[in-house]
C-alpha cells in the first residue's frame, strides 16, 4: 500500500514517525538537503549477508554497533545491505563523448537514487575528480580514460594510440586514475569485417606489467574469444563483458582470481549492435548474435568455476544510469539471488577495498522492505538509501 503521512514538526532537518496500521509497524522519514554534520540515526532490521536481526547506530557518518544517545529511529524492520555497487559505469560519458560537469552530476545522482553508492568508473573522457569531494554523491573509483587504437572504438570516448604507444599511455592513465586502467581489448576490424584484438599479446603484457609497477590494475573490454584469451594469458586483472570466454580461459581466471564484470544489461543490446552492422559487416553481425545467444551459458560457467563476478551496468554511452536493479536481476538468472546481491553489494565492496556493514565503516546503506534473497525484484524499491550517514532517498523518505 502506498501512502504518506505528515510528520510531527520540530524534529530538525531529519524527522521520522513510527506507527502501526494494516497490521504492520513501519517508519516514515523526511530529510532536507544535507547541511552540517550527519545526524545520529538508528536502524533495526536483518543485516545481510549474515542474516542476523540487529540494531545499527549511525553517527558522524559512520556505523556503530553500540547505542548512540539521541539517535533518530529511521527503520524498525526491513533488510539492511551495504550500499549497492555499480562496478562498470561511465560517469560523464554519453553517446557523443564527454558531457558537462552538470550532466555528470546528474549521472551520479541517478545512480544514487537506485541505491548504487559506490561506482567504479570504467573510463570517461571527462575528469570526474570534482565529484569525489561531494559527500552527497556516490563514491567514485576512476579508471582515467579508455585506451584504444585510432578508428577502432566509439568516437570521442578514448585516448587513441598505436601499439608502440600503449605502454606510455597506460602509465599516464594509471597516474590519472584511482588504481585502475581500462583498455579496449577488441573492436570491429573493418578489413576483416569482424571483431579482432587491438593489441599484440606481448605489447599488452608489457603494458599490464607497467600498470602494476605504477600501482594500478588493468581491465579490458572484451567481446571476442581471441582477445579475452590473450589478455588473460598476459596477466590482466579484470575482464569486462567476457562474452567470448571459453572453458580454458575461465579456468585460468578462476585460478588467478581475475575479475569478470559481465554487464548483463549491456549484453541485451547485442541484437541491436548486430542489426546496425548487418549491411556492412555481416560476419560481425552473425558473431555478435552468437555471443548473445550463449551469454547466460558463458557467464554461468564462469560463476560455477569460481571466477569472481561483479555487477556493472555499463551505464553511459549506449544507455542511461540507474540500472543496477536490472543488472542484479539478470545476474540472479545466472547464479541465484544471493550471488547477485553479493556481486552488487558486499562482495563487490570487498573487491574494491570498501567495507560493508562494519564497526566504524562509512554509513552507506540501503534498506528494503522485504527479503531480496527471496524476491530479487525487491531491489527495485529501496525503502531507505543512506549515504555517509544521511538519508538521501528511498520510498520512506519524502
Amino acid at each position: 500500500m502506498t501512502h504518506r503521512h505528515d510528520l510531527p514538526p520540530g524534529l530538525g532537518p531529519l524527522t521520522s514517525l513510527t506507527h502501526t496500521h494494516d497490521g504492520t509497524t513501519h517508519t516514515h522519514v523526511h530529510s532536507d538537503e544535507p547541511a552540517g554534520p550527519p545526524q545520529r540515526l538508528h536502524l533495526r532490521g536483518v543485516v545481510l549477508p549474515e542474516g542476523d536481526e540487529r540494531d545499527l547506530w549511525l553517527h558522524d557518518g559512520v556505523i556503530s554497533f553500540e547505542p548512540v544517545a539521541d539517535a533518530i529511529t529511521v527503520a524498525t524492520t526491513g533488510w539492511i545491505l551495504p550500499g549497492l555497487v555499480d562496478a562498470h559505469c561511465h560517469v560523464g560519458l554519453e553517446s557523443h563523448g564527454a558531457v558537462s560537469e552538470e550532466r555528470a552530476e546528474e549521472h551520479a545522482l541517478t545512480d544514487r537514487e537506485a541505491g548504487a553508492l559506490l561506482l567504479r568508473d570504467a573510463g570517461s573522457p571527462l575528469d570526474t575528480r570534482f565529484l569525489q569531494d561531494r559527500e552527497d554523491l556516490p563514491k567514485i573509483i576512476r579508471a582515467g580514460r579508455h585506451i584504444a587504437r585510432p578508428k577502432r572504438y566509439s568516437r570521442n570516448f578514448a585516448e587513441e594510440v598505436e601499439p608502440d604507444q600503449l605502454v606510455d599511455e597506460v602509465i599516464v592513465q594509471a597516474e590519472r586514475g584511482d588504481g585502475w586502467v581500462k583498455i579496449v581489448g577488441d573492436w570491429i576490424d573493418r578489413d576483416t569485417g569482424d571483431l579482432s584484438p587491438l593489441w599484440p599479446k606481448e605489447v599488452a603484457k608489457e603494458a599490464i606489467e607497467a600498470a602494476h609497477e605504477h600501482g594500478a590494475r588493468v581491465t579490458a573490454h572484451c567481446f571476442d574469444e581471441r582477445s579475452v584469451a590473450e589478455l588473460v594469458d598476459a596477466g590482466i586483472d579484470g575482464i569486462e563483458h567476457g562474452t567470448g570466454l571459453d572453458d580454458d580461459t575461465i579456468a585460468t581466471m578462476a585460478q588467478r582470481g581475475t575479475s569478470l564484470v559481465p554487464t548483463m544489461v549491456n549484453l541485451e543490446n547485442f541484437p541491436m549492435f548486430a542489426d546496425a552492422g548487418e549491411a556492412k559487416f555481416p560476419t560481425y553481425a552473425a558473431h555478435i548474435r552468437a555471443l548473445h545467444a550463449r551469454r547466460f551459458e558463458t557467464i554461468g560457467k564462469a560463476v560455477d568455476a569460481g571466477v569472481p563476478v561483479y555487477a556493472g551496468t555499463d551505464a553511459g554511452g549506449v544507455h542511461g544510469h540507474g540500472l543496477i536493479a536490472s543488472e542484479i536481476e539478470l545476474l540472479a538468472n545466472v547464479g541465484g539471488n544471493e550471488f547477485a546481491l553479493g556481486a552488487a553489494s558486499w562482495d563487490a565492496r570487498a573487491w574494491l577495498g570498501h567495507p560493508g556493514i562494519e564497526q566504524g565503516a562509512p554509513a552507506d546503506i540501503v534498506v528494503f522492505a522485504d527479503d531480496p534473497r527471496v524476491t530479487i525484484s525487491v531491489v527495485r524499491e529501496p525503502v531507505l538509501i543512506i549515504l555517509n550517514g544521511r538519508v538521501v532517498g528511498g520510498s520512506a523518505a519524502s
